[in-house]
Order: C-alpha cells, then structure tokens, then sequence
C-alpha cells in the first residue's frame, strides 16, 4: 500500500492534464513524429536573441517559406507543424528577463518553462498566480492555447498577462497588451501560433502561501452544490481538483476532490518552500501502466486513489509546491498504441445531467480506453477569440489510450464525436490542442467567433507566413 500512496501522490496532487509526449522531433530536414500525425518538415531554425529570430523571419519573408512555432511539441493537433515547412525551436530562447519585487511581475522569455519561473520566484516568496497543472511546458506554448490550472481565484492564465512583444510576419517586433493592440492581443492568446513570434511576456504574480489539504468522497451528482459551497463560496479555498472513477464497479459514479486551502498559521511556510523535485518515477509510471490493461486495474486503483485521499487529508503544502509537476512518469512508449487526451467543458449548472449522457457515450463504446478523468473549475473568461469559457465551467479532462492502426483511429474518432455532440448538447465547448478528431461544424460550434479569428489571421498576416496543420484543418 505504500507503493500505491507514492503513485498517488503524484497523480492525486497534480492532475493529468498534459499534452502528452506523442510528439518527437528527430531532426532538421525530417520528420515530426506524433504517431498519428507524420509530418515531414524542411528544417528546424531557432535563435537566442530578438535580431536572430527577426532575421529568420525576414529571411522566409524574402524566400516565401512558412513557418511554424514549437514549443515543447507536446500539442496533438498540428499546431506546431507545416508540411515542408521551417519550424521554429522556441526553447533556446528561454531567459528569466526581471523579476520586479515593487510591481510583483516577472518577465520572461517565451521558450522559458514554469518550471524556470517558479525556480526564479521562489526566492522572492512569490508565486504564479495560474500556470498550467504541469511545469514542464514553454510560457508562449501555453499562451498560444490558452491553457488554465487549478487556481480558482485569478481568472484564467489570460488575466495575468501584463503585456507581450511579438514578431510579426514582417519581422517587426510590436507591444501587445489589453490596451495596446488589443485586437491581436486577444487573437494570440489562444492563436495556436498563427499570428506571429510571441517573445517575451510580463506576467503578474501572487505571494506564495502555505496551504492545508481538504479531500472528500461523493456521488457526481452532489459535487456541484459541494462545489458551491465548500470551494467556491470559501474565500479560504484557492486551488480544486476532483476525479470522477473510471472503474468498472464505480464508473462515472464515484468522486473524490482535493481542496487547497489557506492554512491558518502561515508562521509555517518557510518549512515548506523548498521546491521539490519528482524523483520516485517507476513506481508511478508502474500503476498507471496497470490501469491501462484490464478492469480489475481500473478498479484497483481506483479504490487505491479513494483511500489515499484519507491520508493527505489535512497535509501542509506550499502553493509553488501544488503548481510544481513534471509529469514524467506519463511518458508512454508502445509501438502500437498511443495515448490521447480530449478536455470538454461544461457549465456547472449543466454537471448534474451531463454525466449520465457523457456515461451512456461510454457505455456503448466497450472497447474505448478510458484511463483517467481530472475534473477543474474554469472561471468565465470570453476575452481570447477562441475562448471555451463562455461561462463557469467544469472542465473534465479525459486521458484515452487507443491504437495507431487506421481502424482503432477511426473507431476513437466516432467516440469522440459523439462526447463532443453531448457536450454542445448541454452548452459545452470542448479544448483545441488535440487531436484533430472533432469536425469543423463541431468547432464552430464550440467557438462562436471561429469565423472572425480566421479572418484575423488573414488581416495580421495576409501572406499566411506562420502556418501550421490546425488552421489547414479548420479553417472555414
């Protein structure tokens, strides 16, 4: 049972929502490999200073190349590839610019990662105020799609962007920020990279705080109201996660949620400001790897989960400590099969009746995967063009193993489909990043202003100098 704990502890804490390692560069002049989406690409370019990225651009300007912007390459739907295109490397480019004690922001290099930033604040006792569930990714990837965490006070990662400089398709680097050049402002956040080069980004931060640990255990349909009260309506509650089971003899039924809340003696938190360090990889990567197999894993660890949230009940943790993940016990390497996720968003309200549709789509898939589904709180936010948040949701973030063949693609896709229709069914919207499976009506469903970010893309770079295979896909 120890065993099980150590596992659990990371995947309890942390949350599995992550692009996950499906992509794999292996080389200029080669191909980007994501299993289920080869794309050969002509060479990868990057750069450390703004006259080198500049120059690049200018460069393809002349010639007529295209380019295409990565990050850590971990989306799974072609925003960071074009085919024989030039890709650019964003990670080189990765400096902590200032950290300034009086504004309390820290500005940083888009190939940065948050696990750069926290290491940078720390020092100073602060903290993000939202970063991705996972620290392993660049600031201008998670920009660039809009991500959120499990900060329930601050708005989306959006609100805390200060201001950011981009290059442009003419390689000039021009100021965004809520009141300078909005228009573009609100495109690139959650632009897939279409727009231009994001390089350096001023974000606000938060004072870093000690939290203690609430769990609990409930049926789907009481979380909305415990929700409400127990985390919403507490003003000490600042971060929420929930899982809902995947096992056979509790699916879509059983819950447990994990609350951070302000603990009441902060004397305390120099004892836990340490940043930590994953370190005990096997022993996570070998549970999950047992959930992926058959149902008596699912069930196993399911029940293994619940009476592991007994145990943290009450624990002490810094707010650096719950946003610090690298997730690396989810790599997964399996010559036939690969792992995807998909993220549905649903209004709070709406939770109580979605559940049982989303189940009954399941139900009548018995050969669809399911591995995990993380829930988190999504404040509403409509600022970004393709914004999901159209009010407060929940968002559920499922994790699915599926095969690579063109049969077990297919048979994912029509899965797929039909959770996304449910989802709209109930004023839903769904995350872009993954996987091309759901359809373009789907998609402009989803996000009303499809129309109008496409016609942005084509007024802020009528040459289409930055491409990649998302817009090729959605474009109207």
């Amino acid at each position: 049972m120890k065993a099980a704990w150590i596992i659990l502890i990371y995947l309890s804490v942390f949350g599995l929502s992550i692009y996950l390692y499906a992509t794999q560069l292996n080389g200029p002049a080669t191909e980007l490999h994501q299993r289920l989406l080869p794309v050969e690409i002509k060479t990868v370019r990057s750069g450390t200073t703004d006259d080198e990225l500049q120059k690049i651009v200018r460069e393809a300007k002349k010639t007529e190349e295209v380019l295409s912007i990565a990050g850590m390459q971990h989306s799974q739907g072609g925003q960071t590839v074009y085919p024989n295109g030039i890709m650019m490397d964003m990670k080189p480019y990765n400096q902590i610019v200032n950290v300034d004690k009086a504004t309390k922001t820290v500005t940083v290099q888009s190939g940065a990662t948050w696990a750069d930033i926290q290491e940078a604040i720390n020092p100073y006792g602060f903290s993000l105020k939202v970063s991705q569930s996972q620290n392993i990714f660049t600031v201008g990837g998670s920009l660039s799609v809009n991500a959120h965490g499990l900060d329930i006070r601050n708005g989306g990662l959006t609100d805390t962007v200060s201001s950011m400089r981009l290059i442009d398709a003419n390689g000039d680097i021009i100021k965004l920020s809520p009141t300078e050049n909005s228009e573009l402002f609100y495109a690139v956040l959650g632009g897939y990279g279409l727009f231009g080069i994001i390089l350096d980004v001023t974000l606000q931060l938060t004072d870093d705080e000690l939290y203690e640990t609430d769990t609990a255990s409930m049926s789907y349909r009481d979380y909305p109201s415990y929700f409400k009260q127990h985390v919403h309506n507490d003003p000490d509650a600042k971060m929420h996660l929930a899982r809902i089971s995947i096992a056979p003899e509790s699916f879509m039924e059983d819950m447990y949620t994990i609350t951070y809340k302000s603990a009441q003696d902060q004397q305390k938190l120099a004892q836990y400001q340490k940043l930590k360090t994953e370190n005990l990889v096997a022993v996570p990567k070998f549970f999950l790897g047992l959930s992926r197999i058959n149902d008596a894993g699912k069930d196993s660890f399911w029940n293994a989960q619940k009476t592991y949230t007994q145990q943290i009940d009450g624990n002490l943790v810094s707010r650096n400590n719950v946003m610090r993940s690298d997730s690396e016990f989810m790599e997964y390497d399996n010559s036939r099969r690969t792992e995807i996720l998909q993220e549905y968003f649903v209004p709070v309200d709406q939770f109580e009746n979605y559940i049982p549709a989303l189940k009954a789509v399941l139900e009548n898939s018995p050969d669809f995967n399911l591995v995990n589904v993380t829930i988190r709180y999504v404040e509403k936010n409509e600022d970004a063009v393709l914004s999901y948040a159209k009010e407060d949701m929940f968002s559920l973030v499922l994790l699915i193993n599926q095969g690579t063949d063109p049969k077990s693609v297919k048979e994912t896709e029509k899965v797929v489909q039909d959770m996304i229709d449910v989802t709209l069914a109930h004023d839903g919207s769904y995350y872009l990043p993954y996987f091309g499976y759901p359809t373009k009506s789907q998609m402009q469903e989803a996000y009303p202003r499809t129309k109008e970010f496409f016609e942005l893309k084509d007024q802020f770079d009528p040459d289409h100098r930055f491409m990649n295979l998302f817009y090729e896909e959605y474009r109207p």
